[in-house]
């Protein structure tokens, strides 16, 4: 006897009214995203670090002063950097030391570290600001804890989860994403299966929490009534999580090194780094996705990063506003009057959408070490003196791009002279063939002075610089020359397997011969041996003293100088002004040449506290003023780059003029012209029952060829007929 069948009760529960359970509104998708640090992912969290008063806070660390004393740091007579304690008392960048002064008499100044002209290393001077024409600005104090901050930083998150980037000498980005995807499946374990039904389209479940603990982050309002109610969202718990990270850093930062500096938190770029600077000093702002709106909404778009120069000026003109609110009110054709391009970025921007990633490695381009002289300078001696700072400036931030490991190194080297309005470049190719180092570049930049001032009208001087650029990745992982060699009994085996192999030796070729200099004017003179010895002996003594030079100078640089930074800071400060090259043909053919410009090698490096003789004045001579140049009776070819005397001047020209008409006579030899037509050869027709001699032809020619017994090359020189 079978059973009854079982009764099913109607409930709300029933199959007939399925419950709905709520989901979020991000997917698995967006889950999966965040941990490859893709920027199209709504959960992704980029934060930005910022230091708050950063040339201030080092000299406050450096020194041992109480953070809540005013201080400025001083370059000449202004001011670069003041703390906020300073900032209370209404200081500015714009005033000078001595305005400062007078509004707080408290105020602790201390001027920039500088490199003293003749000095191989930077210092801190008492009397800088009184020697501006002697020194020169030096950031490396800077920079070496600029270094120290991101190795910090770079040890506070997972070797194999960090994603940093140096934006400036004292701004860091950090994406967060992978960091956070981790934390996150570790506290919400429901996250770790694979998604419903294996669609990664599936909504997520709903945030098992209606509460976040923000600690004592400034948490951007939303501006709406129930913005702050609504329960939070995977975004909002990622966007927690990731301020939990930079809290830790910017503690680890505070212990460690001793400096404060202000956080942001948000979703991209653009916004975490105006979150940074929302709130400041020492504090830390999270922007989540449910503010962005109110928080662009009241801001100048000029604030914005790429707005604030003369595409910024550019928007208020056009549309007469600053206010981001009243720029999104202006459609996407409006925005487009300032290019297509930039009306899309614009529209884009203006509401909090930037997919740019965080770059762990940004490569340098060129770095700059410059010099504006007050009073100008007016000697040879005087330049190469700086140029022995900016060659050591310089060498010092390569160190970091890895020119000692062979990791990077640039190409070319480029010296700006400015004499009045008219500023000149020189540049030059770095050798590859070895490795780089501080005399190659102070040795390559005294060639480039050297021929401007051979260009003449270089003095006085009102700017100089130095630049290097063209920075390329090292080749490694070399194979040495003993790879390609056999060695051995290999080498024994090969050998006799050659000899096997001949029976004899190979028939000589016959070397074929031209007509060459010595045929036409005969052996050489012994003028002409000497001039030659004379060459071989200076470039045989150049080679020398340089190789000499290198591997002193090698030997006296200490660790304290092998440091720079990845970018060009020095470009942007005051005595680095905006150069534009300006290519030009100098004459070398000068009588007036002094020896200081001659080009190498009769240049010869300076040592620290020392002029070289052949630099200045030779012993037992009589002093000339500094502002004078010294001249010589000589001549300079500028084909053999050496000087002799003026009576050698026209048998030297003779001399170029007979090497040159030998190279022409060779050439035409390997290219020898079209034979023109014998007369025979010409149709008779009609209008010309005569054949011609042809167009151009000599009288008397006869349409012969010009093989008739002539030698050859006897027929290409023009000589004058005789009457």
């Amino acid at each position: 006897m079978s059973s009854p069948a079982p009764k099913f009760a109607s409930s709300p529960g029933s199959i007939t009214s399925p419950r709905r359970i709520p989901k979020s509104k991000f997917t698995w998708k967006h889950l999966h995203q965040l941990k490859a640090y893709s920027p199209q992912t709504p959960l992704r969290v980029i934060a930005h670090v910022d230091l708050d008063a950063f040339y201030a806070q080092c000299e406050t660390v450096r020194l041992g002063i109480d953070p809540s004393l005013p201080l400025a740091v001083q370059q000449w007579q202004g001011l670069i950097a003041i703390n906020y304690p300073a900032r209370a008392f209404g200081l500015g960048r714009h005033v000078t030391s001595t305005e400062a002064l007078k509004q707080c008499p408290d105020l602790i100044l201390q001027h920039v570290a500088t490199w003293k002209e003749g000095d191989e290393k930077w210092a801190y001077h008492e009397d800088s600001f009184k020697n501006m024409a002697t020194h020169k600005v030096s950031l490396d104090p800077y920079r070496l804890e600029c270094r120290r901050i991101l190795k910090c930083i770079k040890d506070s998150l997972p070797e194999k989860e960090q994603r940093v980037e140096k934006a400036s000498i004292d701004e860091v980005f950090m994406d967060l994403s992978a960091q956070v995807h981790t934390i996150l499946l570790e506290r919400y374990p429901e996250l770790r299966g694979p998604p419903p039904y294996e669609d990664p389209t599936e909504r997520l479940p709903k945030v098992p929490t209606t509460v976040l603990d923000w600690a004592a982050d400034a948490l951007v309002e939303t501006g709406e009534d129930d913005g702050e109610d609504r329960d939070p969202d995977w975004d909002d718990v990622c966007t927690v999580i990731a301020s939990e990270i930079v809290r830790d850093v910017r503690k680890h930062i505070k212990d460690t090194l001793g400096y404060t500096c202000s956080g942001g938190v948000a979703r991209n770029k653009m916004l975490a780094k105006l979150g940074s600077g929302y709130k400041k000093p020492n504090q830390q702002t999270v922007i989540r996705n449910r503010a962005v709106k109110h928080f662009l909404s009241d801001m100048k778009f000029t604030k914005i990063r790429m707005l604030g120069g003369k595409l910024g000026d550019e928007a208020v003109a056009v549309f007469g506003t600053d206010k981001v609110k009243d720029l999104m009110e202006q459609p996407l054709d409006q925005l487009k009057k300032l290019g297509d391009d930039t009306g899309s970025w614009l529209y884009s921007i203006i509401r909090g959408e930037d997919n740019s990633e965080v770059n762990p490695r940004t490569q340098i381009k060129s770095m700059l070490s410059a010099k504006s002289f007050r009073p100008a300078i007016n000697s040879f001696e005087q330049g190469v003196r700086w140029l022995r700072i900016f060659a050591a400036d310089i060498f010092s931030r390569c160190v970091e791009e890895g020119v000692l490991e062979n990791k990077r190194r640039p190409k070319t080297i480029n010296l700006h002279h400015r004499q009045g309005a008219q500023t000149r470049s020189r540049s030059a190719p770095i050798p590859q063939g070895k490795p780089l180092s501080e005399t190659m570049l102070f040795d390559l930049a005294k060639n480039l002075l050297a021929q401007v001032v051979v260009d003449g009208r270089a003095w006085p001087c009102a700017n100089l610089s130095l630049s290097v650029g063209g920075f390329e990745d090292g080749i490694t992982n070399n194979k040495g020359i003993g790879g390609f060699l056999v060695r051995g009994e290999e080498a024994k085996a090969m050998m006799s397997i050659g000899r096997s192999a001949t029976t004899g030796e190979p028939p000589a070729k016959k070397r074929r011969t031209k007509g060459n200099i010595a045929q036409f004017f005969g052996p050489r003179d012994d003028k002409k041996k000497d001039f030659d010895a004379a060459r071989a002996i200076l470039l045989k003594a150049h080679s020398e003293s340089t190789r000499e030079e290198t591997e002193d100078d090698i030997d006296e640089l200490d660790e304290e100088e092998m440091f720079e930074d990845v970018h060009d800071d020095e470009s942007a400060r005051p005595s680095a002004p905006t150069l534009e090259r300006h290519s030009s043909n100098y004459d070398m053919d000068r009588s007036d040449t002094p020896p200081s410009a001659q080009p190498q090698p009769f240049l010869k490096s300076p040592r620290s506290h020392e002029l070289d003789p052949d630099i200045g004045d030779a012993p037992g001579s009589r002093p000339r003023p500094p502002n004078q140049q010294q001249t010589f009776d000589t001549y300079f070819c500028a084909q053999c780059n050496l000087h002799m005397p003026v009576s050698e001047k026209a048998e030297h020209i003779d001399y170029h003029f007979a090497l040159d008409l030998s190279k022409e006579l060779r050439h035409e030899d390997r290219n020898p012209p079209a034979p023109l037509p014998a007369i025979s050869s010409v149709r008779k027709t009609p209008n010309n029952p005569k054949p011609s001699r042809g167009r151009g032809r000599p009288p008397g020619s006869g349409g012969t060829s010009r093989s008739n017994g002539a030698e050859k090359g006897q027929a290409k020189l023009a000589f004058g007929r005789q009457s």
